[in-house]
């Protein structure tokens, strides 16, 4: 996974933080919500960028996670907040922050722990052991190099 990809996820994951600790403040009640358009404003707000921060991630990690989280869906989301935020409907913000947001919540977190277990091994390395897993890694990205470098010079 690219870093910046991760990093986004994090970002995604602290504004669906927001909107939970938003509805425990004022109340996971549909006519409170309404009713206050701070509430409304603040949730809305995080959602906008939870989509926009998706709009950003690889193509590559779309694909690879979209039998898991409906990339398309989030972005057509953040187009309504930014272009028709004033026709959105109540009842639909409030079903994207009750039902919707908890389960990006919990792909979040299910990413950001995958990324962390691939990264435990090398943490627990000696330096000598990392110096030779870093040369390890250089040597097989330069022979992937190569390899490419000779199947172009071919194809000419």
């Amino acid at each position: 996974m690219e870093n910046s990809d991760l990093q986004r996820i994090r970002y995604i994951r602290v504004y669906c933080e927001e909107i939970a600790a938003t509805i425990k403040r004022f109340g996971e009640d549909f006519d409170v919500f309404s009713g206050d358009t701070d509430y409304l404003k603040s949730v809305s707000m995080s959602i906008l960028q939870i989509g926009e921060l998706s709009i950003g991630l690889s193509d590559e990690f779309k694909d690879n996670t979209k039998e898991q989280m409906q990339w398309t869906a989030i972005r057509g989301m953040r187009n309504m907040y930014a272009h028709a935020y004033a026709r959105m409907s109540k009842s639909k913000i409030w079903e994207t922050a009750t039902k919707d947001i908890p389960a990006v919540l919990e792909f979040c977190d299910g990413i950001i722990e995958e990324e962390k277990a691939k990264e435990a091994p090398v943490k627990a390395m000696s330096l000598s052991e990392k110096l030779e897993h870093c040369k390890k890694i250089a040597s097989e990205t330069s022979n992937d190099e190569n390899a490419q470098n000779k199947k172009d010079k071919e194809s000419r």
